[in-house]
């Protein structure tokens, strides 16, 4: 099944209460995903969620495709990167707490910022813009902290090498700093599922 495939099977079988953002942004996700390991079991180490966690958001928001999803979950995810789950932890620890979507989301998100393209690439979205309000809905005290506009990825490790103690970089200032594009610079470039559709690489290498 390509992401573009999934994307449609996925948006058809949406509940009827669910919310049209929300299902997008997880139809999205789990598209990628599906593309990249679904068909060989192994959606659960490429969503970043095990066989319980997608069986009960499917339940929640693609109640129709919930046996189909669970034939792709025959092998466990690996264990997680600490990376991986400081990412998570960190969104889990901001999340505004008025949604069960938002504890499977945090650990999808972390999955995803593990690979090498935008984030807002990496979980299949349109662009930044969507991942900007995916991050308000349900993250706000940490998306609001990013008040520079600083790419998301860059900016998650700031705030966790702050929480550490730690200092991301040498320059005293970011307008001083050499490097400013790597932090700030234009998130532009295809979306992935745009690209699969197109028969692209599936990644920009940003």
């Amino acid at each position: 099944m390509t992401a573009d495939e999934a994307y449609s099977w996925l948006i058809r079988g949406t509940a009827p209460d669910a919310d049209p953002f929300d299902a997008h942004v997880l139809a999205s996700i789990l598209a990628l995903a599906i593309a990249e390991g679904g068909v060989a079991g192994r959606l659960c180490a490429h969503s970043g969620l095990d066989a319980q966690a997608l069986r009960a958001l499917s339940d929640m928001v693609f109640p129709a495709c919930g046996a189909g999803i669970e034939r792709m979950t025959r092998h466990p995810p690996p264990p997680a990167e600490i990376e991986e789950t400081s990412v998570r932890d960190l969104l889990l620890a901001h999340a505004c707490g008025a949604s069960p979507l938002e504890t499977p989301l945090a650990a999808m998100i972390a999955r995803r910022a593990m690979e090498p393209d935008h984030l807002w690439q990496d979980l299949g979205l349109r662009h930044r813009g969507e991942l900007s309000a995916l991050l308000d809905r349900h993250f706000a005290p940490l998306a609001r902290q990013n008040t520079d506009n600083m790419k998301w990825k860059r900016f998650f490790y700031r705030r966790l090498c702050e929480d550490e103690g730690f200092v991301l970089c040498a320059a005293p200032v970011c307008t001083a700093c050499n490097d400013f594009e790597t932090c700030f610079g234009e998130e532009t470039g295809e979306a992935r599922l745009a690209r699969i559709a197109n028969g692209l690489p599936a990644h920009s290498h940003a």
